[in-house]
């Protein structure tokens, strides 16, 4: 009976000092984020975002500093949470917004949930799934899953949502974040297979805060990919290269991962699952690759236009 809204939050944050506790469920989860800098002296200078919502809305939350290393394996997509003692803040502008698996959720842009350590000190309770009742009016995880026939007829930058058997892990590779910078990126190209096409989907996978997933995506693993970002070659190249890439709120899974996922209700993984039954495990195997140096997108075929 004591519990507010993201709605009543919303029309209400200003007036108040001190707010009730919220129940909401985790839809989204952005990758860690480092911003220490030498001339700083702070101990944990992490920060990550979560998009939450109740019945009313959806809004960002943002985890700080030393809260990071203790809760931020915890916090899972699907996850439901009761905060209390947490702080009201105007949205940061510039952040990155995932594409809501249900397009009708009313958006709260205008503030966000901080959480901290103090000022005031929040208090974070995880809610067991089994105890969750219909009733709190938590809306589901949705998501966009798309076939590999599909992929085809999308657009640059559209958000979706993937599962494959993987056929081919190349290398680790390293891009610098800025050009003269010493910062790098971490990313490796997969390929995965869903039966529905003759191609496989072309992934672009940047490590994300998932070092024990990033490591061990091997051949003829299922592995899922939320929220990846379609690429297109927009260029004369008659191949019209397509892959996805994921973005700053991608999860990757694997097989050991799976379990209890929200999107193992999702129907087009089902009937990935379906198709996988048919296929021979040997036939598989002799598909598959591993490793070497994969240059992508290709470049152009003459050295001029090169």
């Amino acid at each position: 009976s004591r519990l507010t809204s993201l709605g009543q939050l919303e029309m209400t944050w200003r007036s108040k000092a001190h707010f009730q506790p919220l129940l909401v469920r985790v839809l989204h989860k952005s990758r860690l984020r480092y911003y220490g800098k030498p001339d700083k002296k702070l101990d944990m200078p992490y920060q990550a975002y979560f998009e939450v919502a109740d019945g009313s809305g959806m809004m960002s939350m943002v985890l700080w500093n030393s809260l990071c290393p203790e809760w931020y394996n915890s916090l899972k997509v699907g996850t439901v949470l009761l905060l209390e003692q947490y702080a009201i803040k105007t949205s940061y502008p510039f952040k990155t917004q995932p594409t809501p698996g249900d397009s009708q959720m009313k958006r709260f842009a205008t503030i966000e949930i901080s959480l901290n350590v103090r000022d005031p000190p929040t208090k974070i309770s995880i809610i067991p799934e089994d105890v969750v009742k219909p009733e709190w009016g938590l809306p589901e995880v949705k998501y966009r899953f798309i076939t590999r026939s599909e992929l085809d007829a999308l657009p640059n930058n559209h958000s979706c949502d993937v599962i494959g058997l993987v056929t081919f892990v190349g290398r680790a590779e390293r891009a610098r974040k800025r050009e003269h910078g010493e910062d790098f990126w971490l990313y490796r190209w997969v390929h995965a297979i869903d039966g529905t096409s003759d191609q496989p989907f072309i992934l672009e996978l940047f490590a994300t805060s998932q070092p024990d997933v990033f490591e061990h995506i091997h051949p003829m693993t299922y592995l899922v990919c939320t929220q990846m970002r379609v690429v297109r070659d927009i260029t004369e190249n008659p191949s019209r290269t397509i892959y996805l890439t994921t973005s700053n709120e991608s999860q990757i899974f694997i097989t050991g991962w799976h379990k209890g996922q929200p999107y193992i209700k999702d129907t087009k993984v089902k009937n990935f699952i379906q198709w996988i039954k048919t296929q021979r495990e040997a036939d598989q195997m002799k598909k598959t690759v591993i490793g070497g140096y994969y240059p992508f997108p290709r470049p152009p075929n003459n050295f001029l236009r090169y």
